[in-house]
């Protein structure tokens, strides 16, 4: 696994796109994560579709069926992002919003669970190159689903970066390995 972190605009997608196409002998799949819930994001999907054009294979799924659908899987996966992915599957029920912090926790352990299933690739004859914004930068979001979402996510990302071979961290589009580096063609 590598994982590619960064702030937004950083130039993650890109470079992991790139990255991705240089370690793949065939074309590489795009695990697509983003959902169009405004005609903004509809047209930064269009944008990203055209980009891969016909060198990328799609997937684009339910977010809580990706790990499942990952398994047994070979070949070079580009997951952008984890973030959406997340965000996704912590918004896609009640609990999430709900004041009881007993039920977010349950929750929490689930969603973990998730990303621990996804960062199983040492099992797999398979690369993830993994996207994931880093969230702890900035300032203490102010309401609590953001602390939620920002904590869930920072567990995340260093589950990745535990379990990952290599991990970039994104600046103005250039990328510093703060772990590993990454492989050779593969498949």
């Amino acid at each position: 696994m590598i994982l590619v972190l960064g702030g937004a605009r950083s130039g993650k997608s890109g470079f992991a796109m790139r990255l991705a196409e240089q370690i793949s002998k065939s074309p590489p799949t795009y695990l697509a994560t983003g959902e169009a819930g405004d005609p903004e994001m509809a047209h930064r999907i269009t944008k990203h579709k055209a980009e891969r054009a016909d060198r990328w294979t799609t997937w684009e799924g339910e977010a809580g069926d990706l790990p499942a659908w990952l398994a047994g899987r070979r070949g070079v996966f580009l997951l952008d992002c984890l973030t959406f992915w997340l965000s996704r599957l912590m918004f896609s029920s009640p609990e999430a919003e709900s004041a009881d912090e007993i039920e977010w926790e349950k929750k929490e352990t689930l969603l973990m669970s998730l990303c621990e299933q996804l960062a199983d690739c040492e099992h797999r004859d398979a690369v993830l190159v993994v996207v994931s914004n880093e969230v702890g930068s900035g300032l203490v979001p102010p309401t609590i689903m953001g602390r939620r979402f920002r904590d869930l996510q920072g567990r995340a990302n260093q589950l990745m970066a535990s379990r990952a071979d290599a991990v970039a961290f994104m600046v103005a589009g250039i990328p510093a390995w703060i772990k590993g580096k990454p492989p050779e063609k593969t498949s």
